[in-house]
């Protein structure tokens, strides 16, 4: 990967250039330092308009000798993984590369032994604990596909998530610690199975110690199945295309999607933007505080990082226990390099005061960076100022679940950031905005719809059991290049930010108004902590806005009259006043995903009051609000 590192601009657009130019000479220059056990036969074939794609055609690998084994010579009693329990009273733990090697494959051949086979489904309901990071490197060492589900999610998605790949063993705990609660994920994953005839095993990872109910011929305690196997495990071989994992995300109409993520492109493509958007360097500290059960802590927790023999920190807990210093806490204590987080926590410790920031020593930070939502400028100007000093540039990455890796970014040290916007696409990313003709949109100072005109190597390739729906969802909107959903901004310079799902764009009287730019303007005001902005039909303008608001502090809304004219006054400085909301509801919180992303398909329902069907809610954070929202809506 060293030919195409990027350390400064200039060397930036030398390296896109020439990505795009000759994109599989690139791509194949980069999969050359990777150990394989075959080459490929071509790098890429493709046909997007029937939403195939294969890169590394016919090689033979196995992700994790490239993540662990060839790290062994060099790199053996370095550690791979710092756990950090939700606890800090609970000491840490390091975990070197070749204590992991020797967990993989002990996990490896516990699997074995129980049945599991190269293309079966493991279904993975573990807290944040080194089992986690085990359970998955061990079911690609044995060639299983690995459907890690968040262990906060409640049975019923379990039990979706299960039978739609038909999984045949879960691995969960007898439970998780999540600050001050301890969560009974046994119990939860017992209810989930008795919709669940796919399953014949389940093993059980100790954690809390909790007392809980085991089913005799299906349940096993790990620990003394682990304790009985050898510390040799043969790694697959396996296709490029072979699958790797299978992670789910929310649908908009409700039903979960699987999207299926295969072997040699996504390893390839996850460990070049990791080494290259976090500059990580050898004796680096990197924490991303993401949880596994999502895309981030597959791609830059796992993958990408242990690809690069990196340090990666696993954190268990939250950032508000035992309290709102326990980020800095830890980044102090194990000197943490690079940070990346959601913008969802940075603001959540933006509303705190600034000494449980000011009481840790930061300053072996080199590198932010953001994930999962566009960062406000408010939260980003924050994390700047306090966090980094001043000193360490943010990266404000912007990619999905179904990209399966950083798309757009700045590069750290080498590209100018500026606030909320995702700068440039990383090199071999072909990023274009379409109009509503289908028409690709020349020149700066454009927004359009954001589509991606060449495959890149770690893109799902479909969607579980759906390659329908996969085709129908990501290619038929604008034939020959897959639509992000997202709608995007391009200023003058040429750089993106993203301005919010194409379905949060609302047109108002003729004008395609962005939901994301005029939340930032209301977010300015000292008053709000958080808002949410939707359309909903209105007879002589077409559509019209809604604003779901929360306020700092509770006690403002008493004075809601001129709060209300206050925020539309922020609105028209900002925007302009045609962005002005016709209705506008204070409320004590939105309807959030675990993940935090607002799902707004319940808002805009809430908001055109059609209520009859919400759709699947089984994913939120916190389904109680939504009721409190129905009730006092305006």
């Amino acid at each position: 990967m060293g030919v195409y590192e990027v350390k400064s601009l200039e060397q930036y657009f030398k390296v896109y250039k020439r990505s795009v130019r000759e994109p599989r000479k690139f791509w194949s220059k980069i999969a050359e330092d990777f150990v394989w056990y075959k080459k490929w036969d071509q790098i890429l074939e493709y046909r997007l308009e029937e939403a195939e794609v294969k890169w590394f055609v016919n090689a033979k690998l196995n992700i994790t000798k490239n993540c662990i084994d060839r790290h062994l010579a060099k790199r053996g009693d370095k550690t791979a993984i710092i756990f950090e329990p939700n606890n800090p009273e609970e000491p840490a733990q390091h975990i070197t590369y070749n204590d992991l090697y020797e967990r993989v494959c002990k996990m490896a051949n516990v699997l074995r032994e129980q049945g599991i086979e190269k293309g079966d489904r493991v279904c993975i309901y573990l807290p944040m604990i080194p089992e986690l990071a085990v359970a998955v490197l061990a079911c690609a060492r044995i060639g299983a596909i690995h459907s890690v589900v968040f262990a906060g999610f409640s049975s019923k998605a379990l039990s979706t998530r299960i039978q739609d790949s038909e999984c045949k063993m879960v691995i969960t705990s007898d439970g998780g610690y999540r600050g001050n609660k301890t969560i009974d994920l046994k119990g939860i994953v017992d209810e989930a199975l008795e919709d669940c005839p796919s399953i014949q095993s389940v093993l059980v990872a100790k954690r809390t110690n909790t007392e809980i109910s085991m089913k005799e011929g299906r349940d096993q305690w790990l620990q003394p199945l682990l304790d009985n196997v050898s510390n040799v495990s043969v790694a697959e071989v396996m296709d490029a295309e072979d699958p790797l994992f299978i992670l789910y995300t929310s649908g908009s109409t409700g039903r979960p999607k699987g999207m299926l993520h295969t072997t040699g492109g996504y390893m390839v493509y996850t460990a070049y933007t990791f080494k290259n958007v976090f500059q990580y360097e050898e004796k680096d500290v990197y924490w991303c505080t993401a949880d596994i059960g999502w895309i981030t802590g597959h791609s830059y927790i796992l993958y990408g990082p242990l690809a690069n023999g990196a340090t990666t920190v696993m954190f268990e807990g939250v950032p508000s226990y035992p309290d709102y210093g326990r980020f800095w806490e830890v980044v102090d204590k194990h000197k943490v390099t690079q940070f990346y987080t959601a913008p969802t926590a940075i603001r959540a410790l933006a509303k705190q005061s600034t000494d449980w920031v000011t009481k840790y020593d930061l300053s072996s930070l080199k590198v932010l960076g953001s994930v999962g939502e566009p960062i406000n400028e408010e939260a980003w100007h924050w994390y700047n100022d306090h966090v980094g000093n001043k000193k360490c540039p943010i990266v404000d990455t912007w990619w999905q679940t179904e990209t399966g890796g950083i798309m757009l970014s700045p590069i750290a040290f080498s590209t100018p950031t500026k606030p909320t916007y995702a700068t440039l696409p990383l090199p071999g990313v072909q990023p274009v905005l379409m109009d509503d003709k289908r028409n690709e949109i020349e020149g700066n100072q454009v927004v359009g719809s954001l589509c991606i005109k060449f495959p890149w190597p770690a893109m799902a390739r479909t969607i579980w059991g759906d390659h329908r729906r996969y085709k129908e969802t990501y290619f038929s909107a604008f034939p020959g290049k897959y639509f992000t959903g997202d709608g995007a901004l391009r200023d003058e310079v040429g750089y993106y930010r993203i301005t919010g799902r194409v379905d949060d764009v609302v047109i108002v009287s003729g004008h395609n108004l962005g939901t994301a730019p005029i939340e930032d303007a209301i977010n300015e005001h000292p008053a709000v902590a958080e808002s949410a902005i939707v359309g909903f039909p209105h007879e002589i303008k077409g559509n019209a806005l809604y604003g779901f608001i929360i306020l700092k502090e509770t006690g403002e809304a008493r004075n809601r009259e001129n709060l209300t004219r206050e925020i539309n006054q922020y609105i028209s400085e900002h925007i302009g006043p045609i962005a002005k909301l016709e209705k506008l509801q204070f409320v004590s919180g939105l309807p959030k995903t675990r993940s935090g992303k607002i799902m707004r398909r319940i808002l805009r329902k809430i908001a055109s009051k059609d209520t009859s069907n919400l759709g699947d809610t089984s994913t939120l954070l916190n389904p109680e609000v939504v009721s409190e929202i129905i009730e006092n809506a305006v």
